[in-house]
């Protein structure tokens, strides 16, 4: 699989973390024996080093699994994205950086759209409750 190496610019400009508006959360559901997430994490890292407004955190499903529950994830990376109250977005996504930047910029862009529903908002508040929110 190819990853383009070039991230998109941010969509805020770099600020301190003081003055950028915060809440905003990209969760990648991973596995540590998936190979394609392994290739996706640099680019998540990335990611987080271009949108420090955003809280990136990467769960393996297998270690963490109190915080993934009863989820079932099919298919790999998964990604939760929450605004700080709301999960917006749960489900697979291509492992590419642009895509993520993308899916983030639509949801910062329209606020207070449709959540994920209850099973993503409940994985969610375990990861906020685990990752000390």
């Amino acid at each position: 699989m190819q990853s383009p190496a070039a991230l998109p610019e941010p969509t805020q400009p770099h600020l301190p973390a003081a003055t950028v508006p915060s809440g905003w959360w990209a969760v990648c559901l991973c596995a540590g024996w998936c190979g394609t997430c392994g290739v996706y994490r640099p680019l998540f890292d990335e990611l987080a080093r271009a949108h420090p407004g955003v809280r990136f955190e990467w769960v393996d499903i297998e270690d963490d699994s109190d915080i993934a529950g009863d989820l079932d994830v099919e298919t790999f990376p998964t990604l939760l994205i929450a605004d700080g109250q709301r999960a917006l977005f749960l489900g697979p996504l291509l492992p590419q950086a642009p895509v993520l930047a993308r899916l983030l910029t639509s949801l910062q862009a329209a606020p207070g759209g449709a959540g994920a529903g209850g099973e993503a908002q409940a994985v969610f508040e375990r990861v906020q409750a685990a990752r000390g929110a």
